[in-house]
């Protein structure tokens, strides 16, 4: 019985499946409102069958008890990154509706700042909470890199992919995978790459200057992961020993 209890994941089933579900009713919506294709279909459900098995998974490897209210916003979140996704597979085929595809990526970006004030609020901030918040905000850079690498070029893409190289890098590197101190500059540059491509991708200032602040903002992600670099190789003998 008490192995059982330990590994059951009926408390978070529930809010993975529903999850699963709302997201594949808003690619129905998005399909009936501006008309999705088959690509921006088959990406859209992609995702979401992906985000439940491996959120699911993680939950049960986490013994949660809870799935958790701030979790649920986060969830939110990835629904509404899962319908940016598809909007974005399919402008490769189709002029994408940017009015509804910057709409969800703005409202994905303004929850990012409630999911933590209500992890915080009601106890219940975990391990397996920061990094689905993470993870979402990771994907969400990516996939508007990919937009925005279209009129852009390229080169974009660094953005999206850089923290993938990071984690990639701590493979063969473990000293940097140590813990990093608390940064508000860190913070305030993470959410800066989501407001420049959310600008840049609106289509709202000339070409000209959407490439200046998105180049600006690469800038700043360098100097951040940089700075983060640089503070993890001076601490990685103590970390080694811990």
């Amino acid at each position: 019985m008490a192995v059982q209890e330990r590994y059951d994941t009926r408390p978070f089933a529930p809010d993975t499946t529903a999850g699963m579900g709302v997201q594949l009713l808003v690619l129905e919506v998005l399909c009936r409102v501006v008309g999705l294709g088959t690509a921006g279909w088959l990406t859209g459900s992609a995702f979401a069958v992906v985000t439940w098995a491996v959120l699911t998974f993680a939950l049960r490897r986490s013994w949660s008890g809870s799935f958790g209210p701030a979790n649920r916003v986060t969830l939110a979140r990835a629904t509404l990154v899962g319908g940016v996704t598809a909007l974005v597979a399919d402008s490769f085929d189709r002029q994408a509706p940017v009015a509804v595809l910057i709409a969800l990526a703005t409202v994905a970006l303004i929850l990012d700042a409630v999911d933590g004030q209500v992890a915080r609020r009601t106890g219940t901030a975990t391990p397996l909470g920061a990094r689905f918040d993470m993870e979402v905000d990771a994907f969400l850079i990516l996939v508007l890199c990919v937009y925005v690498a279209m009129p852009l070029g390229a080169w974009v893409l660094s953005i999206g992919l850089m923290r993938y190289a990071f984690v990639a890098a701590s493979w063969a590197l473990p000293w940097l995978r140590g813990a990093l101190p608390h940064s508000m500059a860190r913070k305030t540059v993470a959410a800066l790459q989501g407001i420049v491509l959310v600008v840049a991708g609106a289509g709202i200032v000339p070409r000209a200057s959407a490439a200046a602040l998105v180049a600006v903002a690469l800038a700043l992600l360098v100097w951040s992961f940089g700075r983060d670099i640089a503070w993890l190789w001076r601490v990685r003998e103590r970390v080694a020993t811990v």
